[in-house]
């Protein structure tokens, strides 16, 4: 390599630190809650990436707060056992069988590998399953184009419990928390993922809540990625899903993420989970990657 190459690469680096300097100053000592999902999760260097930049976050001051998904996973866990996935308005259909596959895959499988792995990156973190976090009530029945639905045995939060959160984070150890939940009878709820870490996010009053999953952002049109919105408020966002441009799946995040914000965070972003260090990206750039909404 010549002198010129070395130098031109010396100065990138630089500019990208000095850059990053003054979003690591505004935002230490801040609690960031992450959700992670998707077929990102499916692919080994993208998921090592993505928890690197968590490590990277713990490491100069933040306190990153990790719900994991597990959806993929636990769909293919019940097709071994038979039972064919089925959802509702985004929301999987959960009957009795169906409860302890989600429970059993995202706190015994998911959730210790994620702990692992940020540790063999030299972090440091603790798994926490969601019934130990979320208090949940069972959601009514779900409003189709056919009449209501009994989805089963998913919850929707109804109370916060902080202190096992809240006292890793102050030992600058990573929760890692699973999204299920329990009444009050310790029935475990499947709760969705999106919902449980806007939950959480509001809880903790956490300063930003990072929705980490298959798609960059918000698109008007998702076969066109150069349609991705940059910045989007919360009334823009209802309208968006009156025009249908956010359906599916993505309503449930986005309306989860506009109450979280009612409710005391500062800012949402919805970034892609195979965008190398896109969440180091997001946060510590001018420019951002995905999408951001704000009050």
């Amino acid at each position: 390599m010549s002198d010129s190459r070395r130098d031109l690469t010396a100065q990138g680096r630089s500019e990208v630190l000095i850059e990053a300097l003054p979003f690591i100053q505004k935002f230490r000592g801040q609690t960031f809650v992450i959700k992670y999902g998707g077929s990102a999760m499916d692919d080994d260097r993208a998921v090592e990436r993505l928890l690197r930049d968590v490590v990277f976050l713990e490491a100069v001051g933040i306190n990153p707060v990790l719900v994991h998904g597990g959806g993929k996973a636990i769909s293919a866990k019940m097709r071994e056992a038979g039972l064919a996935p089925q959802f509702v308005n985004g929301l999987r259909v959960t009957d009795e069988a169906s409860v302890h596959i989600v429970e059993e895959t995202l706190d015994l499988e998911i959730n210790p590998g994620i702990v692992e792995l940020i540790q063999k990156l030299g972090g440091k973190a603790v798994g926490l399953s969601g019934k130990d976090v979320f208090r949940a009530s069972r959601l009514a029945p779900v409003d189709t184009e056919s009449g209501p639905k009994d989805i089963g045995f998913v919850g929707e939060v109804s109370q916060i419990l902080a202190s096992p959160v809240l006292t890793p984070v102050h030992r600058e150890i990573v929760p890692v928390i699973s999204p299920i939940g329990a009444d009050s009878n310790g029935q475990v709820l499947n709760i969705n993922a999106d919902v449980a870490a806007a939950a959480l996010a509001a809880g903790l009053k956490a300063h930003k809540l990072v929705f980490i999953s298959d798609v960059p952002g918000i698109m008007r049109d998702p076969s066109h990625p150069d349609s991705l919105i940059p910045s989007l408020s919360v009334a823009e966002t209802e309208s968006l899903i009156a025009q249908r441009v956010i359906d599916g799946g993505m309503i449930p995040k986005v309306r989860s993420a506009t109450r979280a914000l009612a409710d005391g965070v500062r800012k949402i972003h919805l970034i892609g989970g195979q965008i190398p260090h896109g969440l180091l990206l997001e946060i510590f750039t001018n420019s951002g990657i995905g999408t951001e909404i704000t009050p």
